[in-house]
């Protein structure tokens, strides 16, 4: 056992090193390079195999004089270079592979009719569907998977015009002749923000697009079912039941996250319920859920085989199959079934290796120490899928898990007085208090010891969730989930698990409504989340007081970091990148504004939510004002949650007084002439006049016009909205200052604005446009980009650059995010 263990630990710890330097590439090596370098270690592992040691550990201390311990070291650091090197070729040769089958990038923005079935359970909203295709028959080459929208216009079918409706009823399985558009992926690419582009390589989508069901389209055609992806058919047939149980829509969607994994169909205001009170990993398919299922799968196995004398003593079952072997193959085959059922997600994959690895340990006999057990974990799970390394899943199923481990959590101890009770109920109470001090213990860990990682990783953590927790674990694991699970065979519990949701969505409610529920901090360096984890671990382990106080020091540099601010005098510019619409925020030395606030994607979500929450939450900004230069979606439609987030901020719009957004709170008119000075910055309101407002104009041409001027450097910054050229005009002959270093380039780029006046005007070096990928208006525009190039301004498109960054103290540079953050996955735009 010890020659395996001095091989199985060190052999882990590289696999999860090699795994990491490959995924920090830039590009990827040639293809040769990987097989080679894979082949060359496949090599040497089978000579050391066969050797009893690797050779090139063997060289370098047979014969000497160097003693057993250095010969050891010498042993692991070999074991530990082949796995890193291995890890290092698979990944990366998995990666060419894998970019085989991009997407042709003159396929982009054409109709392409196909056929391909429904491969996935559909996600709909009230007016669209989204859903995986899996591509069966097409005149050109595409990936064999699609993630593709289908959004309501006009009816669908027969051409005929009719009022708007919703897509049909897509069921997975079904086959579709469809005609699409199809675009490469691509993601927003933010500081600190979700990185969309890595979910769809691993989901393994390379291509996205929608259904195109126009007037002069063809008709989108249903071929017949098929019994092609039964498990996804099962799954929505499944949810119809639950909808037709459950009559609240809000229960009814978490009922379906936790039969299914159907995440989507928790309404917004829950999830954000959910994260404030620190429980919304119990609201989806989790590692939890999977292990929980399992247990109790696994006790039920243990306990009729053990009987099984009883009722066969002639033939018992545990001289054919010993009652423990029986009992972990029973959790593992429901761990696997249950995993599959609920859409054989990324989480639940995960815990599925973990259970069968730990199972095959016990098989063998091997009661090898955590940490090694651990490790071995990890390193099944990065074989089979190299990138979860970077989702903030695994570290928080890993690290968890790890705390439970290193804390000995399962040896409290107990101390009873029921000396005068009778024997049974006396081990009743002492197993029932035993379970109860261990399951406080646990949450106690979980809260304390993981909340510095969630703040690494998200930037927040809940003050509640301890108590969140302690009410919610037991309550979801033991009767929430029982119930969800036993309504396939009984229907009505799913009614039931709905009335004991609504009691713990009303507590949840509570706690969340609490002015401090979370608990917010800036997002911390590299050096300082790896402190923190040195930190946490130990916080966890059976160690010294003096110890836990280090862990507890080296904690502190992730709960009090600030970002670093501009200078006085100068100031900060960040365009977002959100698609198709405007927010830009600026930051001086101790103030910040932001300049619109991004589209509405849907019912459900928007720029506020997806984008300038977490960059605000990461940087740890505090709002002073809100700027929302005019009413149209795509510069007002992030502007709820950014307001919800950000109460003491005040707003200005161009926006009518009717308008359902001025209900959120008071605003102010923008109007020419208000100036304000923050840290030696001055800002200016150059347009609307109040005889604008007076004129009844649309909407753009009322957009707000903000300069801003740093007075040490001297430079400008001038954002302009959606202004056209009438209001370009009329800037140009006001006689105001209209010089700027940096221009938000007016109407993303439409031809109706950046008229050569206005561009000579303001004379900018710099102009950013903010504008979607392969947007349905063409922006920006190729001949409004050519006014800029005979002025050698420099245009930062956000596909292009993802958000960009600008300093007043250096107007010549703009950093781009999707460069500092590049990666082999990222879409590089033609």
């Amino acid at each position: 056992m010890h020659r395996s263990l001095s091989r199985v630990t060190p052999w882990c710890l590289g696999w999860l090193v090699g795994t990491g330097l490959q995924l920090q590439e830039v590009t990827l090596w040639p293809v040769w390079a990987y097989a080679g370098l894979g082949a060359v270690a496949m090599c040497v592992l089978v000579w050391g195999l066969a050797l009893r040691q690797p050779i090139f550990s063997s060289a370098w201390t047979e014969g000497s004089s160097t003693s057993h311990a250095w010969r050891g070291v010498g042993h692991a650091v070999s074991w530990a270079l082949l796995a890193l090197t291995l890890a290092f070729a698979q990944t990366g040769w998995r990666a060419h592979h894998y970019l085989e089958s991009r997407l042709n990038p003159e396929l982009e923005g054409r109709s392409i009719q196909l056929e391909g079935v429904v491969a996935s359970l559909p996600q709909r909203t009230e007016d669209s569907v989204r859903f995986r295709l899996e591509v069966q028959a097409t005149p050109a080459a595409l990936p064999r998977f699609l993630w593709l929208g289908w959004y309501g216009g006009r009816t669908w079918g027969q051409g005929a015009a009719a009022q708007a409706e919703p897509p049909p009823d897509v069921k997975a399985g079904d086959r579709w002749r469809l005609t699409v558009r199809l675009k490469a992926p691509h993601g927003h690419i933010n500081p600190h923000g979700f990185d969309h582009e890595l979910w769809l390589w691993e989901q393994g989508l390379q291509a996205t697009g929608y259904v195109r069901h126009g007037a002069k389209d063809v008709p989108p055609e249903w071929l017949g079912s098929s019994w092609q992806y039964p498990v996804a058919r099962l799954r929505q047939a499944a949810r119809a039941l639950v909808d037709a149980q459950v009559q609240d829509r809000a229960m009814a969607g978490v009922v379906s996250a936790l039969l299914l994994g159907d995440q989507a169909a928790i309404e917004r205001a829950d999830w954000d319920v959910f994260r404030a009170t620190g429980v919304a990993h119990l609201m989806a398919i989790s590692g939890l859920h999977i292990t929980g299922m399992a247990w109790l799968a696994a006790a039920g196995m243990g306990w009729l085989w053990r009987r099984s004398d009883a009722w066969s003593p002639r033939r018992p079952w545990s001289l054919w199959l010993p009652a423990p072997h029986a009992a972990q193959l029973c959790g593992v085959v429901v761990a696997l079934l249950y995993a599959v059922f609920t859409g054989w997600g990324v989480p639940a994959q995960r815990t599925v290796w973990m259970l069968l690895t730990v199972a095959l340990l016990r098989w063998q006999g091997l009661r090898w120490p955590w940490p090694t057990v651990w490790l071995l974990v990890c390193a099944v799970v990065l074989a089979l899928d190299p990138w979860a390394l970077l989702q903030a899943g695994f570290w928080l199923s890993f690290v968890a898990v790890g705390i439970l481990f290193a804390s000995g959590s399962s040896d409290v101890p107990t101390r009873f007085t029921e000396g005068d009770l009778p024997a049974s109920v006396r081990g009743h109470l002492l197993r029932a208090r035993h379970a109860a001090q261990r399951m406080g213990r646990e949450q106690w860990l979980m809260s304390v010891c993981l909340a510095p990682l969630c703040v690494l990783l998200f930037h927040q953590v809940s003050v509640v969730g301890l108590l969140a927790n302690l009410l919610a674990v037991p309550w979801v694991t033991l009767v929430v989930t029982p119930l969800c699970v036993l309504g396939l065979v009984f229907a009505p519990a799913w009614g039931l698990a709905a009335e004991a949701l609504q009691v713990l969505r009303w507590l949840l409610g509570q706690m969340a409504s609490v002015s401090w529920a979370q608990w917010s901090a800036p997002a911390a360096p590299m050096w300082a989340g790896s402190a923190a984890l040195l930190g946490m671990g130990l916080w966890a382990l059976r160690v010294p007081l003096w110890m836990r106080l280090l862990g507890l020091a080296l904690v502190m540099p992730v709960l009090s970091w600030q970002m670093p601010r501009p200078a006085h005098g100068t100031f900060e510019l960040v365009a977002a990148d959100m698609g198709q619409g405007h927010a830009v925020l600026l930051r001086t030395a101790t103030h910040a504004l932001l300049y619109d606030t991004g589209p509405r994607y849907s019912a459900e979500t928007d720029a506020g939510q997806r984008v300038l929450v977490p960059l605000l939450r990461a940087w740890g900004e505090r709002l002073d004002r809100v700027v929302i230069s005019h009413q149209d979606s795509d510069h007002s439609g992030g502007a709820p949650a950014v307001l919800a987030m950000q109460p003491q901020a005040d707003v200005l719009t161009s926006m009518p007084a009717t308008h359902p957004m001025q209900q959120l709170r008071a605003m102010q008119r923008c109007e020419r002439g208000q100036a304000w000075v923050w840290d030696g910055v001055q800002f200016e309101v150059l347009h609307p006049s109040a005889q604008d407002y007076e004129r009844k104009l649309k909407p753009n041409a009322l957009s707000c016009v903000l300069r801003v001027s740093a007075t040490s450097p001297v430079a400008s910054a001038l954002l302009v909205g959606d202004i056209e050229a009438p209001q370009e005009q009329s800037l140009v002959q006001s006689g105001q200052s209209l010089q700027a270093n940096w221009l938000l380039v007016p109407h993303h780029g439409s031809a109706t604005s950046s008229t050569t006046a206005f561009l000579e005007a303001v004379q900018p070096q710099v102009a950013v446009v903010q504008a979607g990928y392969r947007n349905r208006f063409g922006h920006p525009r190729a001949d409004v980009l050519a006014r800029y190039a005979p002025l050698g301004v420099q245009v930062v498109q956000s596909p292009r650059c993802g958000a960009s960054r600008w300093r007043s103290d250096q107007p010549k540079l703009v950093h781009c995010e999707r460069d500092k953050q590049h990666r082999y996955w990222f879409h590089q735009v033609p």
